[in-house]
């Protein structure tokens, strides 16, 4: 059970994060700043590589990628053993692919326009084994309407791959309808939780959802390199992955040759040996999320992201995210004249942010953002604006 705490108690918090002290931080959706305790992590990691030498391995390392994942199995209300860390998304993903055939009549994977590309990209390479790709468009460029994605699923689909909360706008897609009814014509879902995880609570096992893939570059405030996949555990023993390695072997020191001899648990999910480095950094704040409590985090964020909105109105900007506050995920976008220029002017004074391509800018408060520091922000648009500040990069070519 979540304890609740207090936007006091979250704010208390902002000590953690040195960028905070001089740097306006509101992208927490592309790159979480990073927790104080990450520095103590690898000390120890490169301490434990000075003096364990080999035995380190003995010593945790072995287990890291399992163990790492059970720290987020606490944030998804997921089983222990369910979860094992990679690289990053697109392995994940290629990995759950490796498990199906796309030869036989069920053989449809259904994703949605509003995908993050590097998904799209897994799945639209499936195409030369024998995958039919249906693309569920949006009508607006902002939403997917979840009745199209279940319209879409039949009783050829074989795997659903879509977004919690979506990139672009922030959109959070209700996923219960297209698993249930995957589920009820035998198709499996992958759900890419990375623009949710850490800033909007759910539970994988209310969901019943198959897979889970995301990363923790994001909400979690973990950096580059961790990945995760969950596996829903009665899953877990029929499926052979086809991209696997030695640690996905029941007896991987026996170093048994030819075919493999899958593990029994969710190590039969892994592949060649893990990045122990980026596991190492990825804990503080899987930890300091877990601590906080994402009901906490979601709550303030609803509050910030609503105060976003309506400031951002009241100042002449348009917002393309949803209108309702439960529709959205962490980020309110914001769309103004020249965004990409405008962009490079915030970041010149030290405040950061981003820009998608027919969105706009993107703006997060996370657990340790002020109210000072979001009206901050739009006054800065304002100003940057009126001034037409942003022209000098435009005739630069502002990139995204």
């Amino acid at each position: 059970m979540t304890t609740t705490k207090t936007e006091q108690e979250l704010l208390a918090r902002r000590a953690d994060f040195p960028i905070l002290e001089n740097t306006t931080y509101l992208i927490s959706h592309s790159l979480g700043a990073m927790p104080q305790g990450v520095s103590d992590s690898l000390q120890e990691y490169a301490q434990q590589w000075a003096n364990r030498g080999i035995r380190a391995w003995a010593e945790g390392w072995w287990e890291m990628p399992e163990s790492t994942g059970n720290v987020l199995a606490d944030i998804l209300d997921a089983d222990h053993g369910s979860i094992v860390m990679h690289q990053n998304v697109s392995v994940c993903q290629s990995l759950i692919a490796s498990c199906f055939s796309f030869d036989g009549p069920r053989n449809k994977i259904v994703y949605t326009a509003l995908n993050f590309p590097s998904v799209m990209y897994v799945w639209e390479a499936r195409r030369k084994d024998g995958a039919r790709i249906v693309e569920v468009p949006s009508p607006d460029g902002m939403t997917i309407p979840t009745e199209d994605v279940v319209a879409a699923i039949d009783e050829e689909t074989l795997l659903v791959p879509i977004s919690h909360v979506l990139f672009k706008s922030a959109a959070l897609q209700d996923v219960q309808p297209i698993i249930e009814k995957a589920h009820s014509v035998g198709a499996k879902v992958i759900l890419d939780c990375y623009q949710s995880t850490g800033t909007v609570p759910f539970s994988v096992r209310d969901l019943n959802v198959d897979f889970v893939t995301g990363g923790s570059v994001k909400w979690l405030c973990g950096g580059p390199g961790a990945g995760y996949l969950y596996v829903r555990p009665d899953l877990q023993k029929t499926l052979e992955p086809s991209v696997t390695g030695w640690m996905a072997h029941r007896e991987p020191f026996a170093f048994e040759p030819g075919a493999i001899d899958y593990a029994d648990n969710i190590f039969r999910f892994l592949h060649g040996s893990p990045a122990i480095p980026a596991m190492f950094a990825a804990l503080p704040g899987y930890r300091t999320v877990r601590e906080l409590g994402v009901e906490n985090i979601r709550a303030k964020s609803m509050r910030q992201t609503e105060l976003v909105r309506d400031q951002a109105l009241s100042r002449g900007f348009r917002v393309t995210s949803p209108e309702d506050p439960h529709r959205r995920g962490g980020t309110i976008t914001v769309d103004v004249t020249e965004g990409a220029a405008v962009v490079k002017c915030l970041a010149e004074r030290e405040i950061l942010v981003d820009y998608r391509p027919g969105a706009g800018i993107r703006i997060s408060p996370h657990f340790y953002t002020t109210d000072d520091e979001l009206l901050h922000c739009l006054d800065s648009i304002r100003e940057i604006l009126d001034t037409k500040a942003y022209e000098s990069h435009v005739a630069q070519g502002a990139a995204y």
